[in-house]
């Protein structure tokens, strides 16, 4: 075999793992937002979680994607470890989609893919047909790279040292570790798998060795998963596990059998599959995945239980740690869930902030100097996360995310300024306390009165405005809409009854100067919460604004 022939070979590999990474990545950038709304809402019942994870890993044909996704979730709080098992299973089936289409052989037509592919993505301006584009040249591209490794494939056929060297291949656990280190190095099993049915078609491999360098390649693919939990919670680590477990415990139940009647399973497969030696080993892929599924199933949640032994404990975090609480490894981000782990970061720097806001107003009109200092302590952590989160979303925007995530990015740079906003007119009013404090200003009871029943009103305000920018969530629009308005003609009223308090000179300059900034700093939260609900909705905001005119 010359060096040109080797050169080409490496070649075809290259063309078909970049062809891979295209068709996957495409698939869920199309698929990927729609089908992570599925996986959240459809885990609640094992089984079903497991038919979803099968259907959505056979659509974006990578088990690697959807369970570093559920490792994402676990650690996000989106999802139960238990929930978690169903859609591992699930994928575990669906990645031997890749195998199936691969034994089909599409090589002849593959240049066909390519052209229409590449058609969709240089000449159409709709990011739909652009990301379809992708997938088909992605398509195209795999099996053009299979065809050339096939045909250099037929010079090793020539070499008697080499053929002889891939046969001679017989110790099984040799097998799986190669199929393990393999995989663990391509981060794909269905790659993996894939190059195994190439190698086996060109009779470059035993039949029978197959099956050992698949149990390898399923153990292998495991890898990810571990990689991306590494700095996520306990409960992602058990998820990562879980996965592994499974692949681990029904890998060495079909080692013991495959040892026990490797002949006549290798007939029946054969038998099956009419001879093809390339779609035997990818009906092998796919029924040993069933198999294992089916056998694991009832047992799952002993897998669930051995993972609390081997990851003991619950996480504990020193309440002075500054600490994100869902955005986990930065150095192995999933695009599929990237947006969703911000969002969830973000809420949770809005219930700092409101919570803020509350204790504020609570130490501004019963002075407590204690709680002053409690809320200077939580700005500082609220400072904290308004920076790591804006380098996140910097971080993610150059990330190859799915379209309707990559459509939200710019609302959310907008969305975490505003609550750090509400944060610092959290910290002006703790200003005005501790001013309150020191100099003992005095407030007329009807000043608190009213200053507290618009803090009720910013505070349910921004309640409202929380729950719709985490949920994207509708349900408040109204509410939220004559809240708004009711804020601001709050507002204008404190001001006009406070002129004529001073004017009577029933009111202190000094006190006058408090009441005024701090009705006029509850009004901007106000305006800042209506920001952070209509973030990622500014087409309904005015939809539902000309339905309140028609109303009135």
């Amino acid at each position: 075999m010359s060096v040109t022939d080797i050169i080409s070979l490496f070649g075809g590999l290259g063309m078909f793992l970049f062809g891979m990474k295209l068709m996957s990545d495409g698939l869920e950038q199309v698929a990927g937002a729609r089908m992570r709304s599925i996986l959240e809402f459809f885990t609640q019942n094992r089984f079903i979680g497991m038919m979803v994870g099968l259907i959505f890993t056979g659509i974006i044909q990578s088990s690697n994607a959807t369970t570093v996704m559920v490792v994402s979730f676990v650690n996000s709080g989106l999802m139960q470890l238990h929930q978690a098992t169903g859609v591992i299973l699930g994928a575990n089936i669906g990645t031997t989609v890749t195998g199936q289409l691969i034994a089909f052989n599409l090589a002849e037509i593959a240049p066909l893919f390519v052209i229409i592919g590449a058609v969709m993505y240089m000449f159409f301006e709709n990011q739909n047909v652009k990301k379809f584009g992708i997938v088909l040249l992605g398509f195209g591209i795999l099996f053009m790279g299979l065809s050339t490794m096939g045909e250099k494939m037929t010079g090793l056929q020539n070499s008697p040292k080499i053929v002889s060297m891939l046969q001679s291949m017989k110790s099984p656990l040799v097998a799986i570790l190669l199929g393990f280190v393999v995989t663990a190095v391509l981060q794909s099993a269905s790659a993996s798998v894939g190059i195994i049915i190439l190698m086996a078609a060109q009779g470059l491999l035993a039949f029978e060795v197959c099956f050992f360098l698949i149990l390898g390649c399923n153990m292998g693919c495991c890898i990810s998963a571990l990689l991306v939990s590494m700095n996520g919670n306990k409960d992602a680590k058990r998820a990562a596990w879980i996965h592994l477990l499974f692949n681990i415990i029904g890998s060495l139940i079909v080692f013991i059998i495959l040892m026990a009647a490797l002949d006549p399973i290798c007939e029946l497969f054969m038998k099956i599959s009419g001879g093809d030696v390339g779609r035997a080993v990818a009906n092998a892929n796919t029924l040993i995945k069933v198999f294992e599924v089916a056998l694991m199933f009832p047992f799952m949640g002993g897998v669930v239980k051995l993972t609390y032994l081997l990851i003991p404990g619950e996480d504990v975090v020193p309440e002075e740690a500054y600490k994100l609480k869902y955005i986990g490894n930065r150095k192995n981000i999933s695009p599929a869930t990237a947006v969703i782990d911000a969002i969830h970061e973000m809420q949770h720097m809005g219930e700092l902030a409101r919570e803020n806001l509350q204790k504020s107003m609570e130490a501004l009109c019963n002075p407590d100097q204690e709680k002053i200092e409690e809320i200077y302590e939580q700005e500082k952590y609220i400072d904290y996360l308004n920076q790591e989160i804006t380098d996140y979303l910097v971080q993610i925007s150059s990330l190859d995310i799915p379209m309707a995530d990559g459509k939200m990015v710019g609302g959310l740079f907008h969305v975490v300024n505003d609550i750090e906003r509400i944060g610092d007119h959290a910290e002006n009013f703790a200003d005005s306390a501790k001013r309150r404090c020191e100099k003992e200003i005095p407030f007329s009871e009807k000043a608190l009165k009213q200053m507290q029943e618009m803090t009720e009103m910013v505070l349910q305000q921004l309640d409202y405005a929380l729950n719709m920018f985490s949920n994207q969530s509708l349900a408040y629009m109204r509410e939220m809409l004559r809240l708004e308005d009711a804020v601001d003609e709050k507002e204008k009223r404190l001001r006009k009854a406070h002129i004529k308090r001073l004017a009577k000179g029933k009111c202190t300059p000094e006190a006058g100067v408090l009441y005024s900034d701090v009705i006029s700093g509850l009004e901007r939260v106000g305006d800042h919460a209506t920001n952070i609900a209509f973030a990622l909705r500014p087409e309904n905001q005015e939809d539902f604004e000309d339905m309140d005119e028609e109303e009135e």
